[in-house]
């Protein structure tokens, strides 16, 4: 096997509670956690959901004297069985194992171990549930909520917010946005989904009027003299990660007084609901969200039968 990777202070805040992961295992975790961001492009925030996933599994090895890179099936299948019994959604336990699936090909392909003791294992399956979008009203409240706020970070807040809603970009594609990708003229933006995969949205004419207003003034006001090539800085002159436009979604959402059980993800699915509940059609769904399957937008046209449904239960005189 091949040597660890150096931790370092890779650890961070987690040192104590990992401690006891076996350090060769922890190791690689780190590796490949850097490697879905640097190799694969995905956002620091996929890559530390990874990672505690993973380090989960590293626990309960060291709890149960389990090797974790020499795991076999039948201990892989007692971690998961130990999940199920401690009453994790089924949802959470399928993404655990798919972490691990996951990190193990990766392991193989790097020549890390020489079996992979979860190929072969299927995960419960899953309830299939329909997207949880915002109600009309809500989101016309939730849109809204920052218009009477005329400094710098309501303007920028305000601009975010229409963004989301109008091209039913992932919070990470919106962090991710560069100024230069931005053409209001146009009316268009340049976004870059998952794995790098580019695609250009159009912007609807209440966003491009707030994110002119936030690109006029407030943009300038918020970088005080620094250069950030991103698009929505942070108060600081910098590039807003995702975890800070998700705080700013909670506010939004506190200030509107809508239920926080919202994310900003569900501004995404808003977007897909309305465009297939308007009448386009589902390959125009899939290029805007970047979908690399239709059977993956396919799930907006069974919400917009519910819809259908809760309004014929609504109105008709038999329910």
């Amino acid at each position: 096997m091949a040597q660890s990777p150096d931790r370092g202070a890779g650890l961070g805040k987690h040192a104590s509670a990992e401690a006891q992961v076996d350090a060769a295992y922890a190791g690689f975790v780190d590796a490949f956690c850097a490697s879905l961001t640097q190799e694969r492009n995905l956002s620091e925030h996929t890559a530390r959901n990874y990672r505690i996933d993973l380090m989960d599994f590293g626990r309960w090895a060291a709890r149960r004297g389990v090797k974790p890179l020499r795991a076999t099936h039948r201990q892989v299948r007692m971690y998961l069985g130990e999940l199920d019994r401690a009453q994790y959604s089924r949802r959470t336990v399928n993404r655990r194992l798919s972490a691990l699936r996951t990190f193990f090909r990766w392991l193989i392909v790097h020549g890390h171990v020489k079996s992979d003791p979860v190929s072969v294992i299927q995960g419960p399956k899953a309830p299939k549930g329909l997207p949880h979008a915002i109600p009309a009203a809500q989101m016309e409240a939730l849109l809204s909520v920052w218009n009477d706020d005329d400094s710098p970070v309501g303007v920028r807040n305000r601009a975010l917010l229409e963004f989301l809603y109008a091209c039913g970009a992932r919070i990470s594609e919106a962090s991710g946005l560069l100024a230069r990708d931005v053409s209001l003229r146009a009316g268009q933006a340049k976004l870059f989904g998952k794995g790098g995969k580019e695609r250009i949205v159009p912007l609807h004419d209440a966003a491009v009027d707030a994110m002119g207003a936030y690109l006029r003034t407030a943009r300038e006001d918020l970088l005080s003299g620094k250069e950030c090539p991103y698009f929505f800085v942070s108060e600081r002159g910098g590039k807003m990660s995702p975890d800070s436009m998700r705080r700013v979604f909670k506010k939004s959402l506190a200030m509107a007084g809508i239920a926080d059980s919202y994310t900003p993800h569900d501004m995404r699915h808003s977007f897909a609901t309305d465009l297939v509940e308007g009448g386009a059609d589902l390959r125009s769904v899939q290029e805007l969200l970047g979908h690399s399957s239709l059977s993956t937008t396919q799930v907006y046209t069974h919400l917009s039968i519910a819809h259908l449904k809760e309004a014929r239960r609504n109105a008709h005189p038999r329910g």
